[in-house]
């Protein structure tokens, strides 16, 4: 039930359990004790990053899992590793003002530039995931209802594996209406509303020149979220026009501190 990215990243997780572990693919799993467990995770644990540590160990367990399962063995050693603590990302978005200069400064860049601009706005414009915005066809923008439709991959959706629907915020609108008027309505519908499907050094190149933080495709998913806290938009709309499935948990964490000063704000006003 996994998606195909899921199954290459836990196969990659396995190819790190073995390169770390040596001899451990010709070792009976019976005979795999918990002292093993830890000598490997303490060796392991020094050289990998938190996120990498805990998804490989949380793979470990799942295939020892299998062994009991099967009756291989009564126990899974590996549930006594505990997971190392991931520190949330600090959050380092470009403002308004550095937004839209940087924007200007990707269409300067190269033959390519304007492209790639282009995918930089309509990913700050709607918060979709980079391969989300790859399948995002001229039909499934909806001007009269001011909505896009996001299916994501044709077999498996998106990555929650749903189809959703992001509003079309005025900048989204004005980014299509000229989109839509450069290619003409027939190929606007017909093909992918972006050319291109990354961007990242333009980006790169463009925050250099400006003395601005690099940030990443992912990073505008987040200056979509923030611009929208921060105009009065509740977290839980905002966390499902992302596509969360957790009722805003997520957004809460992420973009709580947001809301607060926003709050904080609105009180000088009154």
């Amino acid at each position: 039930s996994l998606k195909e990215r899921s199954k290459v990243y836990r196969a990659e997780r396995i190819v790190a359990l073995l390169k770390s572990w040596p001899n451990l693919e010709q070792t009976d799993v019976a005979q795999i004790s918990k002292a093993d467990c830890f000598t490997w995770s303490g060796r392991f644990g020094q050289k990998s990053s938190p996120s990498a540590y805990n998804n490989t160990v949380g793979t470990f367990r799942m295939v020892l899992d299998i062994a009991v399962e099967a009756g291989a063995r009564y126990d899974n050693p590996a549930v006594h590793i505990k997971r190392k603590r991931v520190l949330q990302k600090r959050l380092q978005l470009p403002s308004q003002e550095e937004f839209l200069m940087l924007i200007t400064a990707i269409r300067e860049i190269h033959a390519m530039g304007k492209r790639c601009a282009d995918l930089v706005e309509f990913l700050a414009y709607s918060g979709c995931r980079k391969g989300e915005a790859a399948r995002v066809q001229g039909r499934n923008c909806d001007f009269e209802k001011g909505e896009i439709m996001v299916a994501g991959d044709p077999a498996t959706g998106t990555k929650n594996w749903e189809i959703r629907r992001v509003p079309m915020i005025p900048d989204m609108r004005r980014l299509l209406d000229r989109i839509k008027a450069e290619r003409g309505e027939k190929d606007f519908l017909s093909n992918p509303v972006m050319r291109i499907t990354a961007c990242q050094g333009a980006i790169n190149t463009a925050c250099k020149k400006l003395g601005i933080t690099r940030f990443t495709h992912h990073d505008l998913r987040h200056l979509f979220a923030t611009r929208c806290i921060e105009s009065g938009v509740d977290i839980p709309t905002v966390s499902r026009w992302l596509g969360h499935k957790d009722g805003g948990a997520l957004a809460m964490k992420t973009y709580g501190h947001l809301r607060n000063q926003h709050s904080t704000n609105m009180a000088q006003k009154v």
